[in-house]
């Protein structure tokens, strides 16, 4: 069941998600599912798997951070991370933030959605990039979620 997306106002930086559950598989993970989308996204815990336990069904604040194997210039599509459900493979969206001194970039992937990216390609950086630019990349394994706050 889709829920309605919150109307309050959140850092642009942030991701507004809800955690379902923790999959205890060889690689440990926290699903994530975002109101409105059908999207479930499995990602590795930032921090103690068991602080994430005590969140189940809560809408939380966080950020995704993810290491990009080559970033390129998007003419055409929308803002999405791919697959839909399971681990990220692909996004798609419009830069929000640049950070020279860590070499990454923030990319908005869809509402109340961010995605911090390290910029990992040979001769990429992120001064290469420019705020409002459109972009799309592959992920590496390994992408991550670290909660902030509670919504």
């Amino acid at each position: 069941m889709l829920h309605p997306s919150p109307t309050t106002k959140i850092d642009p930086t942030l991701t507004r998600t809800t955690i379902e559950e923790i999959c205890e598989c060889e690689s440990p993970c926290v699903v994530l599912s975002f109101a409105n989308t059908n999207y479930t996204l499995n990602l590795q815990p930032a921090s103690d798997m068991d602080g994430y336990r005590a969140m189940v069904g809560k809408t939380v604040l966080g950020t995704i951070h993810a290491t990009a194997r080559r970033i390129d210039a998007a003419t055409a599509g929308g803002q999405s991370i791919d697959p839909v459900a399971g681990r990220p493979r692909r996004i798609m969206g419009r830069v929000i933030g640049i950070d020279t001194r860590s070499n990454g970039i923030v990319v908005n992937v869809g509402p109340d959605m961010a995605v911090w990216l390290m910029v990992s390609a040979p001769n990429q950086h992120a001064k290469d990039f420019a705020e409002v630019e459109f972009i799309t990349c592959d992920i590496l394994p390994g992408a991550s979620f670290k909660f902030k706050e509670l919504a």
